[in-house]
């Protein structure tokens, strides 16, 4: 056997394998398994699936789902939603010509401090004016701060996912023009809250 086939083999069996496992939020699914020499070592590592990988419903498996691994239990390997974006080809088939595309680029923190950047597109059925790009964007603004404000973390990741909030973007929006698409397109998760130890609080 050459000294590059007993390197390899011998690289592979110093690991083990862990089954990296999506937020409670989403069911706990597995997401499939990881190899690593220690457990410390996939802290931090993002995985990706797509939302038809949690969901079994066909009709998600154009959203790619970042997730990433926060402490692991055992042989799981526990996540934190880290961010989720349309496939390129879905992104694609949506634009038609003739018609404009809205886009908006938004800061959010949700009602349990999460802050996250959310990317909204809302597709028309025909050239609108750019007085009307505007009020929907705002529209598209305001609709995910006020949600953020009022929903967790996990709460507004479910609804931003499964189309809720583009719903709601769709239902103003399409009193300014008439609207094909409406949808968050992308997000990322920024910054988490800063946990205060117990023990400085108390000394406090």
């Amino acid at each position: 056997m050459s000294s590059k086939a007993k390197h390899v083999r011998d690289k592979w069996r110093g690991k083990s394998w862990y089954m990296v496992v999506a937020p409670p939020f989403f069911g706990n699914v597995e997401l499939g398994t990881v190899p690593a020499e220690e457990p410390k070592q996939l802290i931090g590592r993002v995985v990706e699936a797509t939302l038809y990988d949690i969901t079994s419903d066909f009709s998600h498996q154009n959203l790619k789902m970042f997730f990433q691994i926060n402490e692991t239990e055992g042989k799981n390997a526990r996540t934190i939603f880290k961010g989720h974006e349309y496939s390129r080809d879905y992104l694609r088939s949506l634009v038609r010509r003739r018609t404009t595309k809205v886009d908006g680029i938004f800061n959010i923190t949700t009602k349990d401090g999460y802050k996250m950047r959310v990317a909204v597109s809302a597709l028309t059925l025909s050239r609108i004016r750019t007085s009307q790009e505007k009020i929907i964007r705002n529209i598209m603004d305001k609709t995910v701060k006020e949600k953020a404000a009022a929903l967790t973390l996990d709460q507004f990741v479910q609804e931003m996912v499964l189309g809720k909030i583009a719903s709601d973007v769709y239902n103003e929006a399409k009193k300014v023009a008439p609207l094909r698409h409406v949808g968050i397109r992308k997000s990322k998760l920024v910054a988490q809250p800063v946990r205060v130890p117990v023990q400085e609080v108390k000394q406090a």
